[in-house]
C-alpha cells in the first residue's frame, strides 16, 4: 500500500488541454448524469474507444482510472441541488492518453490517506499507481477537472 500523500505522483502542471497541439490526434467526450450507472457506462465507453483507436494495451488500466475518476466526479456532483452532469474526456496523442473527469462541484479535491478498514477512499491511490502523472485544477468557481496521464 502506498503511504501518505508524498508518494502520490501528483503533478501540479496539467497537460495542455486548452489548445490542442498538432500532436493531439484523437478525442472522445461523454456527458453523463451523476448517478451510479455513470461509472460502468464511462468505463465501457473508454474501453470501446481505446479498442477503436488501436490502444487495446491501455484499456484495462484506463478502465480502472476512468472508474475511479468518474466515481469521484459523480460523488461530488450528486449532492448538488441541480445534479449537474459529469463529463469524461479522453485525449490521445502519439505519446500519451489523458483521461479527464469534469464536475461542477465548488469543492476542491482533497486527497487523503484511506482508513485501513474503510470500504472506499483508495481511488486516487489506484490512479497514482497506474498513471505516469495525475492532477486536478479548478477551471471556474463551479467547475473542476481531475486528469490522469498514461504513457503510450
Amino acid at each position: 500500500m502506498i503511504g501518505g500523500t508524498d508518494t502520490v505522483k501528483r503533478c501540479p502542471a496539467p497537460p495542455d488541454r486548452a489548445s490542442p497541439s498538432p500532436a493531439l490526434h484523437r478525442m472522445s467526450f461523454l456527458e453523463l448524469a451523476p448517478l451510479p450507472g455513470a461509472i460502468p457506462c464511462a468505463r465501457l465507453h473508454a474501453v470501446h474507444v481505446l479498442h477503436e483507436w488501436g490502444l487495446r494495451h491501455l484499456a484495462e488500466d484506463a478502465a480502472l482510472v476512468v472508474s475511479e475518476l468518474i466515481t469521484n466526479a459523480a460523488d461530488a456532483s450528486v449532492v448538488l441541488p441541480d445534479r449537474p452532469p459529469i463529463t469524461l474526456r479522453l485525449l490521445a496523442s502519439e505519446k500519451s492518453l489523458i483521461i479527464e473527469a469534469w464536475d461542477h462541484s465548488p469543492l476542491d479535491l482533497e486527497p487523503r490517506e484511506p482508513d485501513p478498514g474503510a470500504e472506499c477512499g483508495r481511488g486516487l491511490t489506484v490512479v497514482a499507481a497506474l498513471c505516469d502523472r495525475w492532477g486536478w485544477e479548478r477551471t471556474g468557481h463551479r467547475r473542476k477537472v481531475v486528469w490522469a496521464e498514461l504513457a503510450l
